[in-house]
């Protein structure tokens, strides 16, 4: 549905995008990460046809955003990090304007009573978008990019400057989106990417970074050789003992508590890994309390991918 090719922005010397490839699927939820400065902004920019390239293509279901911007733009529902809403219109009033301004074919009435019932804004159609809350514009700005119906939906930060409340209220509403949109949406809030999206795309320093899933990532950058170990005694003493086992690479201690210390290990890729080390804590008779598999958060794998020179 959406397939960017070789991607490059330059504003002089500054390279924004520096040869970015990526493509989502139909039906895909896709989470755009990176921090302030990666690219994010200007690569969603250019994928709504709102800048052109310095180089690289960008296609919408088969048509290029700059060679056929209107068949293109047809297919895309933009919200910008700071929703286009104007004040001294009403709700049904903006959404009017948004819905001539696209030449929408649908049935206007049937077509607004789906779009606001989905997005939870039925109650509000006739108040002056001014007096609505931060939440509810969030909603109208969501709104206004399923007018027409398009098939791809571009959220930039959909959910800044929410409270918990409104923030798990638009999660799920872009969740219910995804059964029938494909998406793109950039959050700064790594738990919120982590639980909605089937896909996540980092971005660091104008270059591509990670393109997969959370577990992916999480597999690539444990090798599949990380545990967590909790066991009863004093920490230097299991920190030599780690250190004396063969297939152990590296030991760091993570917490210390009531005569238990928690260690993160870093195995080699020995299949006797596990078993060396039970056999060796049972010789020093050193209980272990706890031993698994390291599961890494998207704040873990985030911060090794952007941390990298």
């Amino acid at each position: 549905m959406i397939k960017v090719s070789h991607l490059t922005k330059k504003y002089g010397a500054t390279v924004a995008l520096d040869n970015v490839s990526f493509s989502v699927g139909k039906g895909q939820i896709a989470g755009f990460l990176g921090p302030n400065g990666a690219g994010k902004t200007t690569a969603m920019n250019i994928i709504t046809g709102y800048l052109s390239s310095t180089s690289g293509t960008v296609t919408i279901d088969g048509f290029d955003i700059l060679e056929q911007p209107t068949e293109a733009k047809k297919r895309i529902g933009y919200l910008p990090e700071v929703p286009p809403l104007y004040p001294d219109m009403t709700v049904d009033e903006y959404l009017g304007f948004i819905y001539e301004l696209k030449k929408a074919a649908q049935n206007r009435e049937g077509h607004f009573n789906e779009i606001c019932e989905l997005t939870g804004i039925s109650s509000v159609r006739r108040r002056l978008i001014r007096n609505l809350s931060k939440g509810y514009r969030q909603r109208v700005g969501i709104a206004q990019t399923l007018v027409g119906n398009p098939p791809v939906l571009i959220l930039d930060e959909p959910t800044v400057g929410l409270d918990p409340k409104q923030i798990i209220e638009v999660r799920s509403l872009i969740r219910k989106l995804g059964e029938k949109h494909t998406v793109i949406f950039s959050s700064h809030i790594l738990s919120e990417v982590q639980a909605v999206c089937d896909r996540i795309i980092v971005l660091n320093n104008g270059k591509l970074v990670a393109d997969s899933t959370a577990d992916s990532l999480s597999d690539r950058l444990t090798d599949g050789h990380s545990l967590l170990i909790r066991a009863i005694g004093a920490s230097k003493e299991i920190q030599s003992l780690l250190s004396s086992i063969k297939t152990v690479k590296r030991s760091t201690l993570l917490s210390e508590h009531d005569g238990t210390a928690e260690f993160s290990v870093s195995l080699s890729a020995s299949e006797s890994a596990r078993r060396d080390i039970f056999f060796a804590f049972a010789s020093r008779k050193i209980p272990i309390v706890e031993m698994k598999q390291r599961e890494y958060s998207l704040e873990d794998i985030f911060m090794s991918l952007v941390d990298k020179k």
